[in-house]
């Protein structure tokens, strides 16, 4: 007997790159680099050696107005 093997995938990609955040900025790759190094958009995640921004990190700092990340930090902090 031939057993189905199912693999439950998120409907919504959780971890983003830099490509696709630009995207959702409508600004360059590089933009984005800048806005990281300059602490103005939230912290991406290192995976080894792969860098990935949380989508819904991006989705609520753009509804949110696009504080600073220091002013985000002074306002509420993640645990």
């Amino acid at each position: 007997m031939i057993r189905e093997i199912r693999q439950e995938v998120p409907a919504e990609v959780l971890l983003v790159a830099a490509d696709e955040v630009a995207r959702m900025l409508n600004v360059s790759v590089r933009s984005i680099w800048r806005l990281n190094s300059a602490r103005l958009i939230p912290p991406p995640v290192r995976i080894g050696g792969t860098v990935r921004w949380r989508q819904d990190e991006i989705r609520n700092w753009i509804a949110e107005g696009c504080p600073p990340q220091q002013a985000r930090e002074n306002g509420s902090r993640r645990k």
